[in-house]
């Protein structure tokens, strides 16, 4: 008789979602989940192939997770921006995760129909992508200053989180 299943890849990949926003990606080890849904390590490697392949599912798994919160904000820019940053200020470890070599592509491509969908919408099918990049690139590079704790110089961060989205938004809606 074959031995009972203990754990899901499922239950492995929320354990290592909540392991890596505790311990950050050089805590998400084997061992550490294994713990986490108790069993030995080496039962892990009937579900997950290695330490990359965890990363790749937590990655993929993270990213999924702000599909959902971004499909709930619908094609507004402003909405999309907002939940975005919702995201990331939640999950700050799984944010940083999803810009490594780990992150999935089939996820990431999920996740960007949203942003490309709202950015169709301003500027045309034709500028949709490099829209979108410039929308995801400034967001990013916003959010990854915010959670490094770069944004020192005074003033409110929310303020100009909002300032900058609506600058970025009335640019592109101006060249379209």
């Amino acid at each position: 008789m074959p031995t009972p299943e203990r754990t899901s890849l499922a239950q492995i990949v929320a354990a290592g979602r909540e392991i890596l926003e505790v311990a950050g990606p050089g805590g998400l080890t084997m061992q550490a989940v294994a713990d986490r849904v108790g069993v030995r390590a080496p039962s892990l490697y009937k579900r997950v192939r290695d330490r990359e392949a965890l990363h790749a599912a937590v990655a993929g798994a993270s990213i999924d997770a702000l599909s959902i919160g971004l499909e709930a904000a619908g094609d507004d820019l402003t909405a999309l921006g907002h939940a975005y940053r919702s995201f990331a200020h939640r999950h700050p470890e799984g944010f940083r995760l999803m810009f490594t070599a780990a992150a999935p592509d089939d996820a990431l491509h999920r996740s960007s129909e949203h942003v490309l969908r709202a950015c169709a919408a301003v500027v045309g099918q034709a500028d949709a992508l490099d829209a979108a990049r410039l929308f995801t690139a400034w967001a990013t590079g916003f959010l990854q200053m915010e959670l490094a704790g770069a944004f020192r110089l005074g003033g409110d961060v929310d303020q100009a989180f909002s300032y900058g989205l609506r600058r970025i938004i009335a640019g592109l809606a101006a060249e379209a």
